[in-house]
């Protein structure tokens, strides 16, 4: 008898076993989809783990009910990956497979409604809706409880299948649905009778007379086609024709008809337009000689850190590694941090590599991620056979590649590469390395302000360093001016959030017909509203946070449950209406800038401004194309993008970011400044930062004055080693949860004294969190700090260990222990 040991999307500690049928038996391989019940009656997708002969002890195994792929989905290195990622990051195989396949590739089970031909027969006594239910079932035979629910009009469907069921009338089954179901696009070419310059000509004759509005389309294929020019594309997407000329469709199916047109209709494929008619810059002196010292060091070491300060051109070395990699038959991971920066780098590297190049993040749709996964899957080391380039934020981590052989992580060091809800609570930078170790294959990390775990990495010699100090052209890099805000209050040349100097650049800047940007990392009007007579502050009432005010919406809101009110008219404590709001965010920026400089266009960067699928798109291409004069942003506009016109970048509140409460806060504050610095004086202009604080003399502001990296960094090191942070110690952060304080404090009591058995001195707390309670759960904090040379797998069997004997104590069965390995 054979087995299968298959993956669920559940949270279960190990693989499941089920029994192989003998129809099935020689058909399966590791990492293909099988339909197994688990439970009374529900049916997943499953991933195959391993085949054989073992039979499992302590139960009988259910058999496999059906296989979905006749090939695998899942390669080998996924698998281990997949192993990899459970155990590092102290989860589960199951959630790592519920993060890593697209929607479409889990099949859900949807229930179905039979109809029972005899039981209707005899039925006397049913309502009008029981009977346009049966009407619809006596056509169909089998229709899904939502479906019929449409169809029939009747919203509570659910109460009249319950009665039909009672009465035997109708039964129940559970179907596997397939969710994807392959888009389809619309192409338009010339046909092949007049693809010849003389057929062409002589239709260019005949219908310029008798039909103008006809030879009009035919010129406007010609143009979208690049027919005369080295980057021919024979097929149009019928949008793009539609944007070129919106009413000409009609007159396309009449040039059909005729034979001149082809109308043909293909499978979309969502991700990879462009031509490939252009090669890259040339690269300078100093560019040169970063990519051929990269490329000497990957053949020694399998990480290299390439550090280039702002504009110096990473991008343009990144394009020549990845052109050798994929001449060489490989594929490429190019991993970026944000959508926000996926706009400007996508389409660099499509005007290079045109069709090879595939994107993938969470704003694609179901059908447009199956379409990246299979073309991903499908590359044989053959070109036109698959996608060679992978860009993609976080998630593109878990694409089925087939012969990876170069990643690249640019802007590694920023926090939104950690994963935080749900598990797996990964790291994308060091699950990309560990991910390239399996193909064998070259990491090139990318920053002009690496993490310092990555900095000290390269200066101790396990990974390669290559630094380039200048900017591309030579431009100077901005000058920086700090604006002392208690000095300029007592001065008073603040005006409401802006000190005067800022102001007066920024009419400047406008002036010249120059762009600005401001960067506040803080989004809505306001952070909190007070009463200026007890000092009441309305408080969410399922977190332990104030509410943020949103002007535009005229709500107060809470950013970590999401609930929200009207405005408050008066005090709640103690009936005063003398209410204040106090702070700013990014909204309350823009509002302002609007009363400044009432004719400048101004635009809002931030979570609000960018839900839809395309909106950071829009917003950067705006401003790119000089539509905007100020543009107002969180940390979105600090990652990596590339304007050419700003002069001026205003940072207008350095003190939130260099007070918050976490040990990586100095760091942080360093790299977002001089990031977002970094984007003034692109090309051909030396730009200004101006940064408001109220402690112009704080190491990090006088670090980026000085553009003193190494002496910042060493100052960081020096204090995480006297405290054990990383990267001298590795961390792991516990938290515990449960809508019962008492409970709360029992549970991380005692899994703190177990944690302490073990580790000593390494455990720290048990604590509440910064924000105690979030969504009506009480959290409590423990960390634990472990040598960074201890044996990882070792602590994480012990964690393991721990957390599973704790939960196995009935008074905690319900308490939530949710473990974080290196937290950002």
């Amino acid at each position: 008898m054979w087995y299968a040991d298959v993956i669920l999307p559940l949270y279960l500690p190990k693989a499941y076993t089920y029994a192989v049928p003998p129809e099935l038996q020689g058909q399966l391989m590791p990492g293909q989809r099988v339909v197994v019940q688990f439970g009374k009656s529900k049916l997943y997708t499953a991933i195959i783990k391993t085949v054989h002969n073992n039979a499992p002890t302590g139960y009988t195994p259910k058999e496999l009910q059906g296989l979905i792929d006749e090939r695998p989905i899942i390669n080998a290195e996924q698998l281990k990956f997949w192993n990899w990622i459970s155990h590092y990051y102290l989860c589960t195989e199951g959630e790592v497979m519920s993060a890593a396949l697209p929607a479409g590739l889990k099949l859900q089970s949807e229930t179905k409604i039979i109809f029972n031909p005899d039981e209707a027969e005899t039925a006397v006594g049913l309502n009008e809706k029981e009977y346009a239910v049966l009407d619809m079932l006596h056509i169909h035979q089998v229709m899904g409880i939502d479906e019929l629910g449409k169809v029939t009009g009747i919203k509570n469907i659910h109460g009249v299948i319950k009665n039909l069921l009672e009465r035997n009338i109708v039964s129940v089954y559970e179907e596997l649905k397939e969710k994807f179901k392959p888009k389809k696009d619309i192409l338009i070419k010339l046909s092949d009778a007049y693809d010849v310059e003389e057929e062409l000509k002589q239709l260019f004759d005949k219908i310029e007379k008798r039909s103008p509005a006809q030879l009009e389309v035919i010129l406007a294929y010609i143009a979208l086609s690049h027919r005369y020019s080295d980057a021919k594309q024979p097929h149009i997407r019928k949008a793009e024709f539609m944007r070129k000329l919106p009413e000409a469709w009609p007159k396309v199916k009449a040039l059909e008809k005729k034979g001149v047109l082809e109308i043909l209709e293909v499978e979309a494929d969502f991700t990879s337009a462009g031509v490939e008619n252009y090669t890259g810059k040339n690269l300078t002196d100093w560019q040169q000689e970063a990519l051929v010292s990269v490329k000497k060091q990957l053949e020694e070491k399998d990480v290299v850190l390439l550090q280039g300060v702002t504009s110096s051109g990473k991008t343009e070395v990144y394009i020549k590694l990845i052109a050798e990699s994929i001449g060489s038959g490989k594929q490429v991971l190019f991993l970026m941090p944000e959508i926000a920066l996926t706009t400007q780098i996508i389409n660099r590297l499509k005007k290079v590599f045109g069709t090879k190049v595939g994107v993938y993040h969470s704003r694609l749709n179901e059908n447009e991620r199956i379409e990246v996964w299979n073309h991903t899957l499908s590359y044989n080391g053959t070109e036109g056979s698959g996608y060679e380039i992978l860009l993609g934020a976080r998630s593109a981590l878990f694409m089925p590649f087939t012969k990876l052989g170069l990643v690249i992580v640019d802007e590694e060091h920023e926090n939104s590469f950690k994963q935080y809800d749900p598990a797996p609570r990964y790291h994308a930078r060091d699950a990309a390395i560990y991910l390239a170790s399996l193909f064998k294959a070259k990491t090139v990390l990318g920053s002009a302000t690496p993490a310092l775990e990555t900095y000290y990495n390269a200066n101790n010699g396990k990974y390669g360093y290559v630094i380039m100090h200048r900017r591309y052209a030579d431009m100077a890099m901005p000058t920086v001016e700090v604006l002392n805000l208690k000095e300029l209050r007592k001065r008073k040349q603040m005006h409401s959030i802006f000190a005067k100097p800022m102001l007066d650049d920024i009419g400047l800047a406008l002036q010249n017909k120059e762009q600005v940007i401001l960067f506040q990392n803080r989004r809505g009007y306001a952070p909190f509203i007070e009463c200026s007579n007890c000092a009441w502050v309305p408080q969410c009432i399922n977190c332990d946070v104030s509410l943020t005010y949103h002007k535009q919406s005229g709500v107060f809101k809470c950013h970590y449950c999401g609930y929200h009110t009207p405005p408050p008219t008066a005090c709640a404590a103690c009936g005063s209406t003398a209410l204040q709001l106090k702070g700013f965010g990014t909204e309350k920026v823009e509002d302002e800038l609007k009363i400044f400089f009432p004719e400048a266009r101004i635009a809002r960067m931030d979570l609000e401004t960018t839900r839809s699928k395309n909106s950071y798109r829009l917003i950067i291409e705006d401003f790119e194309n000089g539509q905007i004069d100020i543009l107002v942003g969180t940390q979105m506009v600090t990652k990596g993008l590339d304007f050419d016109n700003v002069s001026l970048v205003g940072i207008l509140n350095a003190d939130t970011m260099l007070n918050f409460p976490d040990f990586r806060a100095f760091e942080r504050s360093y790299q977002l400044m001089v990031q977002v610095s970094g984007r003034a004086g692109r090309k051909n202009k030396t730009g200004k930062v101006m940064i408001q604080t109220t402690n112009p003399d704080h190491v990090v502001i006088k670090s980026i004055i000085a553009a003193d990296m190494d002496g910042f960094y060493s100052g960081e090191l020096e204090q995480r080693q006297n405290f054990h942070y990383p990267p001298y110690f590795k961390l792991v952060e516990f938290s515990i949860k449960h809508k019962n304080p008492d409970l709360v404090n029992l549970a991380a009591a005692q899994f703190g004294t177990s944690l302490k058995n073990i580790f000593g001195n390494r455990v720290l707390g048990p604590e509440f969190a910064l924000i105690p309670r979030i969504n009506n759960y009480y959290i409590k904090k423990i960390m634990l700090k472990v040598e960074r040379d201890a044996p990882s797998s070792k602590v994480r069997d012990v964690i393991e260990e721990c957390i599973h004997t704790f939960l196995l104590q009935p008074d905690f069965k319900y308490v939530q222990i949710i473990a974080d390995a290196d937290p950002a």
